[in-house]
């Protein structure tokens, strides 16, 4: 039997605040050795019950998010009958803006995820991200709203995740002397490609940090000046013959990087 403590989240919505938050709470006593069992979309008190008969049964927590004050009332007073620990996450937040607003909560669960069109637009470019990340499928390159090239350890990953935040759908190229670029890449327009350069001294660096962080050589071939110069002469050919826009990236945040893009697509 499994001997991890054991927490129900009880929730009206989807029931993810109230495992953040209980969860930011665990990380102070047992460092991630507990399990959470989440009870999404209470609406009814047979609901709560049952998980509290549950909750009994394990020996367990719980922590609950519900915006209904009839709901929270009779889950608390069903805990305390029982002698459960219960953890009310909205109810004293609501009541005291409540007084402080002088205004009534609109009551309704789930509107800090309200699922509008923005939110899927930006579900579906970050799978898409991860889809045609790293060239590991080049028919991604027709479908994207920006392909980024570049050598190694240019960043293409984070600046695609970090696009995509913004709902741009990206896929990201690697550029290596002995692999010929997808032929997609020459098909599209060249204005939604954007090559990522890097000065050879500032590569040699991020790519010996990286051997060291993975516990190698920092003399290995990855990490050699000449076989760095011979990637970035090859990248220079290859955005030339695509004609598209270059930036440099040598000291460029992510963020930075991301937003001369944006202003660069507008």
């Amino acid at each position: 039997m499994d001997d991890k403590p054991l927490i129900y989240v009880l929730s009206d919505s989807v029931g993810e605040t109230a495992e953040l938050v209980i969860k930011a709470g665990l990380s102070q006593f047992n460092n991630g050795n507990y399990r959470v069992q989440r009870v999404p979309y209470v609406d009814d008190r047979k609901t709560i019950d049952d998980a509290l008969q549950l909750a009994m049964e394990e020996q367990a927590l719980i922590g609950f998010t519900l915006v209904d004050p009839e709901l929270r009332t009779y889950l608390n007073e069903q805990a305390a009958v029982k002698n459960l620990e219960a953890i009310d996450i909205m109810g004293p937040m609501l009541n005291a803006m409540e007084r402080v607003f002088h205004r009534n909560p609109h009551m309704q669960p789930g509107l800090v995820h309200k699922l509008d069109e923005d939110y899927f637009r930006r579900v579906e470019a970050i799978e898409f991200a991860v889809k045609y990340d790293d060239g590991r499928d080049p028919r991604g390159i027709a479908r994207a709203d920006l392909i980024l090239i570049g050598v190694s350890r240019t960043s293409k990953t984070p600046l695609s995740q970090h696009l995509a935040l913004k709902r741009l759908k990206v896929a990201n190229v690697p550029i290596v002397p002995e692999v010929a670029p997808p032929e997609e890449l020459f098909n599209v327009n060249p204005d939604k490609c954007i090559g990522l350069r890097i000065n050879a001294e500032k590569l040699n660096d991020i790519r010996k940090e990286r051997l060291k962080a993975l516990g190698l050589d920092d003399h290995a071939t990855y990490a050699n000046m000449e076989r760095i110069h011979q990637e970035i002469d090859y990248f220079d050919d290859v955005v030339q013959k695509i004609g598209c826009n270059v930036i440099d990236v040598s000291h460029k945040a992510v963020e930075e990087t991301a937003n001369t893009i944006m202003r660069m697509m507008k």
